[in-house]
């Protein structure tokens, strides 16, 4: 997406504060005996209460068999993305970490965010392994500038996880949004600077760090969205909704 007006630089922005009062009231929730399914259910009447809809829930992705049947992704430890909340049994435990993926459309703009939380007490690898993605989300951010290349946001997020010791889930990524949830052009978490589509001002990107604790590796679940890691370590992501203005990048999922 483009945006072409100040309507639609508002409704974006408005959107995104939405998103972000969101996600911090759903970390807040984040408790061992606390289910996916109740999280789900919170991030879905929060957003409608505000006159907003869940952008996940009846969306159907490229290549999925069916629509995502719920508004909030939930994916735990070895889950990667796409997690679903509400089909299965899924209680969050002490020591788990979990990740909350979440889109909402305002006013016919969609926005889109991520976060990963540690359950109760965690490791101090899987705190490092949440910060990582958060820094090289920050990374990415920085590199997000007017007449650059998409290529520069993925080198910028590839530097960042050097030396962590984490593993970059390379099938996955970043991507476009606003008049849908993924559009082009696709944002990986890998690459050289300077090559990939031109960074113009006004798009709308969400950009997506997402890494592992063991090789990367991921296999697709049975149920046709959740994406886990074949080697069974932990993963992470973090995600913003970021708007290019002519200084930089704006981040509107905060």
């Amino acid at each position: 997406m483009i945006i072409k007006n100040e309507k639609e630089r508002a409704a974006l922005i408005e959107g995104g504060k939405r998103l972000g009062a969101i996600l911090k009231k759903l970390a807040e929730k984040v408790a061992p005996g606390v289910s996916a399914e109740e999280l789900d259910d919170i991030a879905e009447q929060m957003i409608r209460d505000a006159g907003d809809t869940p952008a996940f829930l009846g969306y159907t992705p490229e290549g999925a068999a069916r629509p995502y049947p719920a508004a909030l992704c939930v994916s735990i430890n070895d889950e990667v993305v796409h997690g679903i909340p509400n089909e299965s049994k899924k209680v969050l435990k002490n020591g788990d970490i979990v990740s909350l993926d979440l889109g909402l459309a305002h006013d016919g703009i969609i926005v889109d965010a991520a976060i990963t939380v540690p359950v109760g007490k965690t490791s101090e690898r899987d705190l490092r392994l949440i910060r990582a993605c958060e820094d090289s989300l920050a990374a990415g951010i920085a590199a997000a500038v007017p007449g650059g290349r998409v290529g520069d946001i993925s080198a910028a997020i590839e530097k960042s996880f050097k030396g962590t010791g984490f593993a970059i889930v390379k099938a996955l990524g970043g991507h476009g949004v606003g008049d849908v949830v993924h559009e082009e052009p696709f944002v990986p978490n890998f690459g050289k600077a300077g090559t990939g589509a031109e960074l113009v001002e006004g798009m709308v990107l969400a950009l997506e760090p997402i890494a592992a604790m063991g090789k990367g590796a991921v296999a697709l679940s049975s149920d046709g969205y959740t994406y886990r890691t074949k080697d069974g370590s932990r993963a992470a992501h973090a995600e913003h909704t970021i708007l290019l203005e002519k200084r930089g990048a704006r981040i509107v999922t905060v």
